[in-house]
């Protein structure tokens, strides 16, 4: 119905997806998150009558056109926001939930293509073939990615439970 172009489809194809990728925007340091995923969701729906797949491929068909979009942003000199920055997108986007703040600080500590592995598997709720795909990677370099920043988490959590276990 969305590709037929009815009203009611692309509004919910909207309120579904927008959330996300706005967030996964806002993390990434976009100085204007809303406005990106504007411009994301006109291309989406200009290009909508011809994308081919499944409702994952559609998925990860939006962040490949957000992560393009942003790429394009940096490449026109507007700068990532620094992610120390960050925390009131990431509370807007995380519902405001406890471990915000922490999860904030570990994202600081990433590089930022294991930072990108990470929000689009768990924000973006892509599988690796997709996030490999979004990226521009292999799905084993996504792989690599994504188990050296779950090692960085387990070592920044122990860190964090030595000090307060030395308080």
């Amino acid at each position: 119905a969305a590709q037929a172009g009815a009203g009611w489809a692309l509004e919910v194809l909207y309120r579904d997806l927008a959330p996300a990728v706005t967030g996964y925007l806002s993390l990434q340091g976009a100085p204007e998150p809303d406005d990106l995923a504007s411009e994301t969701f006109i291309r989406v729906f200009k290009g909508l009558a011809a994308f081919r797949g499944d409702e994952a491929g559609l998925r990860g068909w939006v962040f490949t056109i957000a992560r393009r979009r942003l790429v394009d942003d940096w490449q026109r000199g507007r700068r990532p926001f620094p992610v120390e920055d960050r925390a009131d997108a990431l509370r807007e986007h995380s519902g405001g939930g406890v471990g915000g703040d922490e999860a904030l600080a570990v994202c600081a500590r990433l590089p930022d293509d294991q930072r990108d592995v990470l929000l689009l598997r768990i924000l973006a709720d892509l599988n690796i073939e997709q996030v490999a795909a979004v990226m521009g990677k292999t799905a084993p370099a996504v792989k690599a990615l994504q188990r050296h920043a779950l090692a960085a988490l387990r070592s920044d959590t122990r860190d964090a439970s030595d000090v307060a276990a030395s308080l």
